[in-house]
């Protein structure tokens, strides 16, 4: 069964409008089945394979006379110089739009080579997994609490008998031994999934490298290196604060936060509900899932800048952005969450903030206060309207 994705407009807009569009994003979010949907004429190329790959690196004219145009390169990160022909085949016919849509599941290599290149000439997507709206409107989405544990990967909803936690495992496993032996130098991937394990105990929590480094047994240098590893490939995002000079209390680094619930849960050791609803870590895991719906939102109105505020007395754990407007809001995993003192304290140090909002267990968003709304993690979806 297909489930539609809010991108497919915008992807759709790209294609009709510029020659190169680039769709980003981790392993398995289902960039490739969107792309092949939406595109079923489109030749398609994979350079998973390794000797397509090389071929596409080390003679890409070759290559490109091989595959012609209007042409789907999957996975485009492995062949980088490939990016320099595609921009003297794109300037050839620079007017004919859609000629190449690339996909990669390394966004910052992909990127890199993207902006010296494709300068001008590519429009660029973030897709992550599957939200919750999406899911709804498919009539596939589970509770919302069963929705943190399986996570928001499209193959365990196209397969609904697919066991989580095998998928999890296998998911760990093919990522270790795949991507990031050609990334990084691990000397001991059992370090590197107790790393792992370390990360997934502080989503939600302000970023201390040298604190997760000391747990793990490894260097700061070492934990810098595989935490940038781990959110060039989509596993993670950093939650940077917001703030200004004339503010010098307040908090400047950045929050960590998984971005698949599923996977997190997994790392965590939680496999079942009542695994979730004893754990200590629940409220985190809950803060993450609602940081993850705002995300995959504001990929679809970039207008909005999401952050994290916080002084030493008083948090926001969102505020998002607009010219000089704010909205801010808490997560609570309660389903009936006392009016929030803190944001009420946060919203008079912004006094340009239009909406407080609390994101509780609730099945139906309503007025906690005159100031603040409490909404149910299907409304998250709202907050940006």
């Amino acid at each position: 069964m297909w489930v539609s994705r809010k991108q497919e407009q915008r992807l759709l807009e790209g294609v009709a409008t510029r020659p190169v569009v680039v769709i980003t994003g981790a392993r398995q979010t289902g960039k490739t089945s969107l792309v092949r949907h939406l595109f079923p004429d489109h030749q398609y190329v994979s350079l998973d394979l390794p000797s397509t790959a090389a071929q596409a690196e080390l003679e890409p004219s070759t290559f490109l006379s091989r595959h012609k145009t209007p042409l789907i390169i999957d996975e485009m990160q492995y062949a980088p110089a490939l990016l320099r022909y595609l921009k003297i085949a794109v300037d050839a016919h620079r007017q004919r739009n859609g000629q190449f849509i690339l996909t990669g599941s390394q966004p910052f290599e992909l990127m890199a080579g993207v902006a010296e290149s494709l300068a001008g000439r590519a429009v660029i997507m973030q897709l992550d997994g599957l939200s919750y709206d999406e899911l709804s409107h498919a009539k596939l989405a589970p509770p919302v609490d069963a929705y943190l544990l399986r996570g928001s990967y499209p193959e365990l909803y196209e397969k609904p008998d697919l066991n989580a936690t095998s998928f999890y495992q296998s998911y760990v496993a093919t990522y270790l031994e795949r991507d990031l032996r050609s990334q990084l130098r691990v000397g001991s991937l059992r370090d590197f999934e107790r790393f792992l394990r370390a990360c997934a105990l502080r989503t939600a929590q302000v970023l201390n490298k040298a604190i997760i480094a000391r747990d793990v047994g490894i260097s700061p240098s070492t934990a810098a290196e595989w935490l940038s590893a781990l959110e060039r490939s989509g596993i993670i995002a950093l939650l940077e604060p917001w703030f200004s000079n004339a503010t010098k209390s307040l908090v400047k680094a950045p929050k960590l936060h998984f971005l698949d619930t599923g996977l997190c849960a997994f790392l965590l050791g939680m496999n079942t509900i009542e695994d979730l609803y004893e754990s200590p870590l629940k409220g985190a895991l809950w803060e993450t899932a609602i940081y993850a719906e705002l995300r995959k939102q504001l990929s679809l109105a970039p207008t909005w800048q999401l952050y994290y505020w916080r002084d030493r007395s008083k948090e926001a754990d969102f505020l998002l952005h607009k010219a000089g407007r704010f909205k801010i809001g808490d997560a609570k995993w309660s389903e009936t969450p006392a009016n929030s003192g803190k944001l009420n304290k946060v919203r008079a140090e912004l006094p340009e903030t239009t909406q407080a909002f609390l994101c509780c267990r609730s099945p139906q968003s309503y007025p906690l206060s005159d100031s603040i709304q409490a909404i149910s993690f299907a409304d998250t979806q709202n907050v940006l309207k």
